[in-house]
């Protein structure tokens, strides 16, 4: 006699019961402590509201409100935000405490110091998008820069995920950066030091590793990575210096590869397309790639010509 739905469904849950007691590490039940993704990305929205009055809220901005309509804002941001941090607070050994007041405390306090740094926030992201407008001839204005690159989104994101990272958040900046290098395809990691007018152009493939160091006025292009030289040495390399060092004025062009902790790209140095750099550059330098050599296929004589109907010729400058 065949097995009736509800004994195939029992036997299934059964064998998924069990295999959540044999792989514990992806469980997560019976937590009391489970930080709402979705609210953090509400909470992201409305920090945007708030650091780009006007241009994304769906009701429009009048002087005469704006008082009343950051005062809402920060309310809301301020009692959710605290609400998660408290509960990723209980990730963090150094935190941990059987006091749920003493929690919301710390938390409290750590929210209260983030939402005062939201001008500085603002200042800095204000050279960004600046710089997104001077390093573009597309860009029609600022505006078009803040609606739509998704370089301005990722570094906006990363800005304020930056901030609850070096006050020692844990879970919730990744959250936010990866939550940006899924729409946008640019991956910053939040403990990245990333100084003023700093700009991403195109940005799809983008990775900035956690120890990366960016000075002032640097400008990237797509499919750059500011990596490790090697990770296997996994959680042994916590806290080490593992991602390079690009000082003021440099630009890297799309798909160059620069790795290693003790790598330090010179001010004003470029770095060309498709370089792969160990080692430090000195400053004003050019790194470009020897030019390859090009295969031409004439494909209109290669039924009569066979083989003879490629030709070799060096790419010119």
């Amino acid at each position: 006699m065949s097995k009736t739905s509800q004994q195939k469904i029992s036997e299934m849950v059964e064998g998924l019961l069990g295999s959540y007691e044999e792989h514990p590490i992806i469980c997560n039940i019976d937590s009391e402590n489970q930080i709402n993704r979705d609210v953090i990305l509400e909470i992201l929205d409305m920090l945007r509201w708030l650091i780009y009055p006007g241009y994304f809220e769906m009701r429009k901005l009048k002087s005469s409100s704006i008082e009343y309509h950051v005062g809402e804002i920060l309310e809301s941001v301020r009692y959710n935000l605290t609400k998660q941090v408290m509960k990723a607070l209980y990730h963090d050994s150094k935190y941990q405490t059987e006091d749920a007041d003493e929690a919301y405390a710390q938390a409290e306090c750590i929210v209260t110091r983030f939402l005062y740094k939201l001008p500085k926030v603002r200042e800095v992201l204000a050279t960004d998008v600046q710089a997104a407008y001077d390093g573009d001839p597309a860009a029609f204005n600022t505006d078009e820069v803040i609606f739509s690159y998704p370089g301005v989104y990722a570094v906006s994101v990363n800005r304020i995920a930056h901030e609850l990272y070096q006050m020692g958040v844990p879970l919730i900046p990744r959250m936010m950066t990866e939550h940006a290098h899924g729409l946008t395809g640019i991956d910053i990691h939040p403990g990245a030091t990333i100084g003023e007018y700093f700009f991403i152009d195109h940005g799809t493939g983008v990775v900035v590793g956690e120890t990366t160091t960016i000075g002032k006025n640097v400008k990237l292009y797509q499919g750059v990575t500011l990596g490790a030289l090697s990770t296997r040495g996994g959680q042994g390399l916590r806290g080490m210096k593992r991602h390079p060092t690009i000082q003021d004025n440099v630009t890297v062009y799309s798909g160059a590869s620069i790795l290693g902790g003790e790598t330090v790209i010179g001010e004003g140095a470029v770095i060309g397309s498709n370089a792969f750099v160990t080692a430090s550059v000195p400053p004003h330098t050019r790194v470009s790639i020897k030019n390859p050599e090009l295969q031409f296929k004439d494909r209109s004589r290669t039924a009569e010509l066979g083989q003879e109907g490629f030709f070799n010729r060096k790419e010119r400058d």
